[in-house]
């Protein structure tokens, strides 16, 4: 079962209809820095669901150990729900892998990753 952290800036509508889905989606601390949501990521094991771009550079650069992967919605849509409305297809077809990646995610278009382990 896929296990989520939204970042802060998810929008709430989404996550409350992804948790209905029967998604497992935790939500970051208000104010928590960009770093500490990839540490607790990592420690929860869940993929970051974020629409902020700054999760890639980290997440390639500084990503801990172990972190299970990042999904970045870049989508136009104005509507709180876009996200959930993309996601949810997205979790369910069984081609597109999630874990040990970066998915950046448009509304018509999945690009993705690998995640490296950052440099010792």
């Amino acid at each position: 079962m896929i296990r989520l952290l939204a970042d802060e800036n998810a929008p709430r509508p989404s996550v409350m209809l992804l948790r209905n889905a029967g998604i497992d989606i935790a939500v970051a601390t208000s104010g928590a820095d960009d770093e500490a949501v990839l540490a607790r990521a990592a420690r929860e094991n869940r993929i970051v669901v974020t629409l902020d771009r700054d999760f890639g550079r980290l997440a390639f650069e500084r990503g801990p150990a172990g972190l299970p992967g990042v999904v970045y919605l870049r989508l136009r849509s104005p509507r709180p729900e876009a996200c959930a409305a993309v996601l949810l297809p997205l979790f369910r077809d069984n081609s597109v892998i999630l874990e040990g990646r970066f998915t950046a995610v448009r509304a018509t278009r999945i690009r993705q990753r690998p995640l490296r382990p950052p440099p010792s």
